[in-house]
């Protein structure tokens, strides 16, 4: 009899096409007999009408999945990188991460790019990180917050009267919408989130049979990349509570890492790039990280995490 494993996830129609594919992969190893998906509502899920910033806290799309897999309710979890606390869960860990899908922005809209917007035109974002550089480039557009799946978010251009909204490609493509996309940002104008299109797998420490079933998603490149983002995350003390963005690639051995923080206009900007060899992506990203601060961005932080987060609505 091959392993029966049971898979941890969110319910939302992205998080279960990344646990179905998970799913379809897993059942690929001929030790694995069966795998079957169990849906978990987290904190993130239940709190829709509340910023994702002002609700605050770390693993709001985790935490609930994390402790059904302490209680051996699940195997393993799936989750989108970017949702996973740069601290680990006692017990718990994260050695698995998959091929990145595409790790950039998109903007939706009924067929108007970016540049060509009307002025004081309504964009709809759930994150800090793209409210404030598109502050940056266009003070004059006029941010809304919007929560819900991919789908939802789509549909408040009409229903919410939005000239765009944004998302992240990955998810697009992974539903099916690559053919919604207006365009993709570049990552000069909308620097990605940490971690954005891999998706992380969690499991239980010392849980060898697991772990040896489920390593076959791994894929050491983007791993290597996301360590290097999430050092850079964890030393400034990163959250959804301000804007911070990092992106990393490998190209011919060379490791680039990009980094960025801001405050909530994208007055007060500061971003640099670090490269060296991908053995040493995670010291980069510290340093990266500390360059940042000392230009400047601890303050921006200080200020942000000392004065709480802006309201809900338009900003």
């Amino acid at each position: 009899m091959g392993l029966r494993l049971k898979v941890g996830t969110r319910s939302s129609p992205l998080a279960l096409w990344q646990a179905e594919w998970a799913k379809s992969e897993l059942l690929k190893n001929p030790d694995v007999s069966s795998v079957e998906l169990v849906k978990i509502k987290t904190s993130g899920d239940k709190i829709l009408d509340v910023p994702l910033a002002k609700v605050g806290g770390k693993g709001l799309f985790t935490k609930e999945i994390e402790e059904a897999l302490l209680r051996k309710e699940v195997d393993l979890a799936v989750h989108s990188m970017k949702d996973v606390p740069t601290k680990s869960q006692d017990g718990l860990e994260v050695k698995i991460i998959t091929e990145r899908e595409n790790p950039f922005d998109a903007l939706v809209s009924e067929g108007i790019k970016l540049a060509d917007l009307p002025m004081n035109a309504r964009i709809g974002t759930s994150s800090l990180r793209r409210g404030a550089q598109l502050k940056k480039l266009r003070p004059d557009f006029r941010l809304v917050e919007i929560r819900g799946n991919v789908q939802s978010r789509i549909n408040r251009i009409k229903s919410d009267g939005l000239a765009a909204v944004i998302l992240a490609a990955a998810g697009m493509n992974r539903l099916g919408f690559a053919g919604k996309m207006t365009e993709l940002l570049p990552s000069s104008a909308c620097l990605p989130a940490v971690g954005q299109g891999a998706l992380a797998i969690e499991t239980r420490v010392g849980d060898a049979p697991t772990f040896g079933a489920a390593r076959r998603l791994h894929h050491e490149p983007t791993a290597l990349c996301v360590a290097s983002e999430r050092a850079f995350l964890k030393r400034l003390d990163g959250g959804c509570q301000a804007p911070i963005a990092g992106h990393c690639v490998i190209s011919n051995g060379v490791l680039t890492l990009e980094g960025l923080v801001c405050d909530l206009d994208g007055k007060r900007y500061y971003r640099q790039s670090a490269s060296g060899s991908a053995s040493d992506g995670v010291a980069m990203g510290v340093l990266l990280a500390e360059r940042l601060l000392k230009a400047g961005a601890d303050e921006v932080l200080d200020e942000l995490y000392g004065r709480g987060n802006k309201p809900a609505g338009e900003w």
